[in-house]
């Protein structure tokens, strides 16, 4: 059977989706079942501020940053995903020549989560606990729902919310959704494709690329902040899950994942598995 693939396309404004979904094209045509996985921050971020509803950030005690997600900001983001993203990213595969199907986290029972009742965070130097954050943890993913696409031919689309225990919506972080989906197919590898060539060691410096990052059993590499921290996060729950490959990789360039998996990306490994390899 031809290897599945998962690319998370990222949602950060400099991604270029058409590019994203122009590749995804070619390594379908070519034989690829691929499953595309997308958040949409600057969406969020847009809708937000013409809705007039506030944006909270939350970073954790190892400097993970996180939306704060109440229930005004859970409807912005579920209008910003499925109303604004989700068709833009299934229209430029359909005009590549491809049949998409896009689907939330709530379609068919696709993501199931248990909801988190406090988040941790760290304000001004301080430790706190954050209650009414509509936020979760995926513990479920459908793969069979998936499976009957992919073997229908079609490229699923997927995204946040996912359904909590009282069936009520739940914000996860797409780059943990795209790794709970990869780790429920088996997929052969989960790319995720960021605003930056990579995972940097300087932030600041593009020529800084990690070809390898080492994660221990928790946490995150020393520097590593934002965005590329959760992206560290969720490689390490695809990698427990049993996904083989896992690469983090510019979504600004054309054919970025194709790119990504010849090698123009930052691998992700654990850390006891390199050492026993070696």
């Amino acid at each position: 059977m031809p290897e599945t693939l998962v690319v998370k396309c990222g949602g950060h404004a400099a991604v270029d989706g058409r590019a994203v979904c122009a590749d995804i094209a070619a390594l379908a045509r070519s034989g690829h079942r691929v499953v595309l996985v997308h958040g949409g921050s600057a969406q969020t971020e847009r809708l937000a501020g013409r809705l007039r509803v506030p944006v909270r950030w939350l970073t954790s005690p190892d400097g993970v940053r996180s939306r704060y997600t109440d229930d005004e900001m859970l409807k912005v983001v579920m209008l910003a995903l499925a109303g604004e993203a989700k068709p833009g990213l299934v229209v430029a595969l359909a005009q590549a020549g491809i049949s998409a199907v896009g689907l939330t986290g709530l379609d068919g029972g696709l993501l199931q989560a248990r909801r988190r009742s406090v988040a941790r965070s760290v304000e001004r130097g301080r430790p706190m606990l954050v209650r009414g954050n509509n936020t979760g943890r995926v513990t479920e993913v459908r793969a069979e729902l998936l499976r009957g696409l992919l073997d229908g031919g079609h490229v699923p689309v997927v995204s946040p919310p996912a359904a909590a225990e009282d069936g009520r919506p739940v914000n996860i972080d797409a780059d943990r959704v795209a790794a709970a989906v990869a780790a429920g197919l088996g997929a052969a590898a989960l790319v995720l494709l960021t605003g930056a060539p990579g995972v940097l060691a300087d932030p600041a410096d593009e020529r800084s690329v990690r070809d390898v990052v080492l994660l221990a059993a928790d946490g995150v590499p020393p520097g590593v902040r934002g965005g590329a921290a959760m992206k560290l996060v969720a490689a390490r729950e695809a990698l427990r899950g049993g996904v083989p490959r896992v690469l983090v990789a510019d979504g600004r360039v054309d054919r970025p994942a194709s790119r990504a998996l010849g090698g123009a990306a930052t691998t992700v490994v654990l850390e006891r598995e390199w050492q026993e390899a070696r």
